[in-house]
């Protein structure tokens, strides 16, 4: 599954690039996809989706609907649809989704919590006597 859909509209939101060169600092907030290949110290927040490059370094809070992740974050994820792991991902932190996908050679430290439709409850079995 492809993160970034070449059927979605690109007209209705803009994407934003954090270049290589580029160093974010405090709160980043924003609307549409978001492509990081530069560095962001504190919290990224955005309602569409997030792309996280190969020399990417995020020290920071992160919170997007799906996300492509190949370079380093240290900090706590929070997805509302599915992340994917590149084979160059180096995370360091926990990641609450509704899905996951880890590609061999990824690295993840932290507690998965996958999030979506509750499980059903066990009907009480009825003992024999």
């Amino acid at each position: 599954m492809a993160v970034f859909s070449k059927h979605e509209d690109q007209s209705k939101e803009m994407e934003s690039i954090i270049g290589s060169s580029v160093h974010v600092e405090g709160s980043f907030i924003g609307s549409g996809d978001v492509v990081v290949e530069g560095r962001v110290s504190g919290s990224l927040k955005t309602k569409r989706n997030l792309r996280v490059g190969t020399g990417a370094i995020l020290k920071a809070d992160i919170e997007a609907a799906n996300m492509l992740l190949a370079g380093e974050i240290r900090g706590q994820i929070k997805c509302f649809g599915k992340v994917e792991l590149a084979a160059t991902a180096k995370v360091y932190g926990n990641v609450e989704t509704q899905s996951i996908a880890v590609a061999h050679g990824a690295i993840l430290h932290g507690k998965v919590i996958m999030s979506g439709p509750e499980m059903p409850v066990a009907k009480e079995m009825k003992v024999r006597e």
